[in-house]
């Protein structure tokens, strides 16, 4: 095809053609024709010599995982397999969401030689990012012509969770060497587990007095208890209709991925076991079984292609995948909604067989907006109207609390802003009272 380089010399042709009819009576016509000739020539001539693109070969080199929020970069390997010099623009086009810049690549390449250009990518989305083309132009030496052929270099890049919540790693690492007695802290407890023997000093609960290995020395001989390890917990993250709701410019889903990676990774240090189940009317991701540093990789690598599915979560198929697969008792955390349509209906009923083997707590981001709704001035009609929405919504979310409470389980409901802290914080007492 012509560029407009081409374009340009024809227009400028005729103008000079159309010149000397002003002063000199030449034919303007002829003259006009055999400039056109002339650029035909040119043209036909720049075709030949331009590089076949078709002969050249594409490949991708690079990063293949990125959190959501930095950049990452791609390199466009070109090799020149032709006889001649390729003077080259290529754009290297990606879904819109990979945040592909810069728009197009020109460079020259000797006759056989290889070449590279980079594209900085800044994902505007979680999950996989595929590159869609390679669209390679090679232009004449003249820049009259150019010729085009698209490469599919296969390569997706997969856009991990932010994790920002990470940041609230060292403060909960800290409580939980607390807990575990590293600064002398110790205590009794229902559920933990035996650690070792010491003398009793004053003000020691007379409960953990050993009066066995006090009988065989001459001090009064006290037990320590430190909280249970290798316990299990599991982390169910509901990807229903309810998941998809913005807080904060964020799905919900995404508050709870990181209260779940902040959760595992705490629990994790605390040498207990995470699962996790992804779950809305099908399984979308299962991680069971990892332990040591290849959990929180794999966690990641599950979560980060998770999107909402906009259809009602089936809770008695989750319900009944954890008891499958959970056969010792566990702390289920539930990531969902207190929402009447989602729980009263889907959970409430089928929640007794889960608590009667495992320790559940219910972890739902809360909506700042309704209580901003609920505590809107009434200036006119359309405003009481919000507030009583606003109000109405409250209350159920309240009695859908109190109903699970009831059933003997632990609800979590606050802001996303302190919801992974806040969760986290939830199993470590669970776990300080040896409930787990």
């Amino acid at each position: 095809m012509i560029t407009v380089r081409a374009v340009w010399l024809l227009l400028a042709g005729v103008v000079l053609a159309a010149i000397p009819v002003l002063g000199m009576g030449s034919d303007p016509w002829a003259a006009s024709l055999i400039i056109i000739a002339v650029l035909i020539v040119a043209v036909s001539v720049d075709w030949q010599l331009a590089a076949n693109p078709r002969a050249m070969t594409v490949r991708r080199d690079g990063t293949r995982s990125v959190r959501l929020g930095e950049s990452a970069a791609v390199e466009l390997i070109v090799h020149n397999r032709t006889d001649s010099v390729a003077h080259l623009m290529i754009r290297d086009a990606w879904v819109p969401s990979a945040g592909a810049t810069p728009f197009a690549h020109r460079f020259s390449l000797d006759a056989n030689t290889k070449g590279a250009v980079t594209t900085k990518l800044t994902p505007t989305r979680r999950g996989d990012r595929p590159a869609i083309r390679a669209t390679v132009r090679s232009f004449g030496p003249m820049g009259l012509v150019y010729r085009q052929c698209d490469h599919r270099p296969e390569w997706t890049l997969r856009v991990l969770p932010r994790f920002e919540s990470r940041k609230h790693l060292p403060e909960k690492l800290a409580k939980l060497r607390i807990m575990e007695g590293a600064t002398a802290i110790r205590g009794r407890g229902q559920g933990t587990e035996f650690d070792t023997l010491r003398e009793y000093v004053p003000g020691d609960d007379v409960r953990s007095i050993d009066w066995r290995a006090t009988a065989r020395r001459s001090d009064v001989m006290l037990r320590t208890w430190r909280p249970e390890r290798s316990r299990r917990v599991v982390c169910v993250l509901d990807t229903g209709r309810t998941s998809a709701v913005r807080i904060a410019d964020e799905p919900r889903l995404d508050a709870a991925m990181e209260a779940a990676l902040l959760l595992a990774a705490v629990a994790q240090e605390a040498g207990d076991q995470v699962d996790l189940i992804a779950a809305d009317h099908q399984v979308r991701a299962v991680v069971s079984g990892v332990t040591g540093r290849n959990l929180l990789p794999r966690l990641v690598n599950a979560l980060a292609p998770l999107h909402p599915d906009l259809v009602e979560t089936d809770f008695e198929s989750i319900i009944s995948q954890v008891l499958r697969r959970e056969r010792k008792r566990s702390l289920v955390v539930v990531f969902t909604a207190l929402e009447p349509g989602a729980l009263g209906e889907g959970l409430l009923p089928i929640l007794p067989k889960l608590v009667a083997r495992h320790q559940v707590l219910i972890a739902a981001v809360h909506d700042q907006a309704l209580r901003e709704l609920a505590a809107t001035p009434p200036e006119d009609a359309s405003a009481i109207y919000d507030i009583a929405a606003g109000t109405r919504a409250l209350a159920e979310r309240n009695r859908i609390a109190s109903a699970l409470t009831r059933n003997g389980v632990d609800v979590l409901d606050c802001p996303a802003d302190t919801f992974a802290s806040q969760v986290t914080d939830a199993y470590l007492a669970l776990k300080a009272a040896g409930r787990l």
